[in-house]
């Protein structure tokens, strides 16, 4: 359910509402009584949540890469098996 952000004109009180996004905007301040609630645009909210996601970005910070990619024949980084020759 979305949160949305309402200032009064006539007291310029602040306040926040959780509504369903078909709900008719909230009118009355709850300070003064007044009729003049305006709804205030404002960034959109969310978490990421789970494995995988970073708030920085999409990938791991600074990760170091495995040691066997030095070698050349890393199944960790290529995703496949190595080959070996004798």
């Amino acid at each position: 359910m979305p949160t949305y952000s309402y200032r009064c004109e006539a007291c310029q009180h602040e306040l926040e509402a959780k509504q369903k996004m078909s709900d008719a905007p909230l009118q009355t301040c709850p300070a003064c009584g007044a009729a003049a609630l305006k709804k205030q645009l404002n960034g959109a909210n969310f978490h990421l949540k789970g494995s995988g996601w970073y708030k920085q970005s999409a990938k791991a910070p600074d990760a170091a890469p495995p040691p066997c990619a030095s070698s050349g024949c890393c199944p960790a980084a290529s995703g496949a098996g190595c080959a070996t020759s004798e």
